[in-house]
């Protein structure tokens, strides 16, 4: 066999997600802690360069739907995982949550992510203003976590491999320690990946990590090019919740290496014994609903018109709720033009929803811009950072923002420490600083989850599922089961 030309000869280093992403991605962020517990003793004997388990929707999904608490469950992770680094996905200022945070609450949250057992805390921006990342980096540092900074990669006019690279180097001169090309829809393609990754190692001097999802069916040949290219590490799921709409399999890769130069190492006797388990979890959660075999295939509209999978269901269901099915073609055909109107955001929480939902109001009202979510109206004033590209400043106006009113700061800047201010705001319900971060995510979720959790055990009535609306202050309801972050 002809030797295969690697421009690294280091093993692949792979990250895990089936404890969050994996689930996040096909099942609505449904898994419990106690499917997990039966795996974790081998999870942790495979030699993963970490498992990526909290953070993301995790958060939220556990104080709403699963009745469990989000930080018990990471030191429950962390207790039986003790040879492996875990990891959790983070939104910059947004820390879980769907708002800036002040600066003293994102350090809070960094510096308790790390005191119950995350190691490595991957930082993004909806918007790629790295001026958003800027806290969670410093106070990640501070407090002895492993920095991934992160790039949101998508496509557009503005979005070219230069634009990638220029961030890179901000990202790395703000001290990340790795960085994070993270291809939420699946919409890197395999020599770009190629052509990316060896740009990227050839600029800046930290580790590449490559995160993506088999959503239009071209994962695993855009991971063997990244190899190929000399990527460091990257993003895969244990079979059972692999593929479709959620990683490449970990196992498919693993297999693919095995005997040359980036050979990972990993022993798939073990996944094998693991992937046991998780197919009667992945079973469970068929039986119950949450995963929509729909969710495996291979769905090309997303290179057409580059929203994420998750993005794709929700739009379903709001135009469903709308009585506006039929109306699927022009929403997708919309989407793009409303990117473009407000400059190019990538397509990730929180934009993707944004995005979507002013698709969604601009076709079903019959007239584009008739009306704004408030969500719209703060990404067009700036509330969110800094928009990629040039907004339709026509459009701005019609959602009565002023060019003097525009937010050009760091958006944080504008706001107050606000820590001690949810400390005596929930005094007599919070029992831990923990608690006390829980519910300032989370003030409509954490308060009824926390009486619960502190009160008679009696199993609540379970939380009805978000539903999708197409009410232009209801946008924030589509949020919890999104599946593009």
């Amino acid at each position: 066999m002809e030797k295969f030309n690697f421009l690294s000869d280091k093993p692949l280093l792979i990250t895990d997600t089936i404890l969050r992403d994996a689930h996040q991605s096909q099942a609505a962020t449904r898994m419990t802690i106690g499917d997990m517990l039966p795996a974790l003793e081998i999870l942790d004997s495979i030699g993963y360069y970490s498992l990526e388990c909290w953070g993301g929707a995790t958060f939220d999904v556990c104080m709403r739907f699963l009745n469990e608490d989000p930080w018990e469950r990471l030191r429950t992770l962390r207790k039986h995982l003790p040879h492996t680094k875990l990891q959790m996905l983070f939104r910059g200022q947004n820390i879980l949550g769907y708002k800036h945070y002040a600066d003293d609450v994102v350090d809070a949250f960094c510096r308790k992510s790390i005191e119950n057992g995350i190691d490595i805390i991957r930082i993004f921006d909806a918007l790629n203003d790295v001026r958003n990342l800027e806290q969670a980096i410093k106070s990640t540092k501070k407090y002895g976590g492993t920095v991934e900074a992160t790039l949101s990669y998508t496509i557009s006019p503005i979005h070219s491999e230069d634009y990638f690279v220029k961030m890179a180097k901000e990202l790395e001169q703000m001290g990340a320690d790795t960085l994070c090309i993270k291809d939420m829809a699946n919409l890197l393609l395999p020599m770009d990946a190629y052509s990316l990754v060896k740009r990227l190692k050839e600029s800046v001097n930290m580790p590449i990590h490559l995160h993506t999802h088999n959503t239009t069916g071209t994962g695993d040949m855009v991971y063997l090019m990244a190899a190929a290219a000399g990527v460091d590490i990257v993003d895969t799921a244990l079979s059972p919740l692999a593929n479709g709409t959620a990683q490449p399999a970990t196992e498919s890769l693993v297999a693919t290496l095995q005997g040359t130069v980036r050979d990972t190492g990993l022993d798939l006797n073990k996944m094998s014994d693991a992937a046991v388990h998780f197919r009667k979890v992945a079973q469970r959660l068929k039986d119950t609903g949450a995963l929509d075999p729909k969710v495996l295939n291979v769905d090309t509209n997303t290179l057409l018109y580059q929203v994420p999978g998750g993005m794709l269901s929700n739009l379903i269901s709001q135009l469903k709720q709308a009585g506006k099915e039929d109306k699927y073609y022009e929403v997708l055909a919309e989407i793009p033009r409303v990117r473009e109107d407000y400059g190019y955001p990538p397509l990730v929480t929180p934009s993707s929803q944004i995005v979507g939902t002013q698709a969604v109001m601009n076709i079903i009202m019959g007239e584009r811009y008739k009306t704004f979510t408030k969500e719209s109206r703060a990404v067009l004033k700036g509330e969110y950072g800094a928009l990629p590209g040039k907004v339709n400043e026509a459009v701005r106006a019609k959602a009565g923002i002023k060019p003097e009113d525009v937010i050009t700061c760091r958006p944080a800047d504008l706001l107050e420490p606000e820590l001690e201010k949810y400390k005596e705001e929930y005094k007599d319900l919070a029992k831990s600083e923990e608690d006390v971060l829980s519910l300032a995510l989370f003030p409509q979720v954490a308060p009824k989850f926390l009486k619960w959790r502190d009160g008679p055990k009696e199993p609540p009535k379970p939380a009805a599922p978000a539903k999708p609306a197409v009410d232009p202050n209801a946008v924030r309801e589509l949020y919890v089961d999104d599946k593009s972050i």
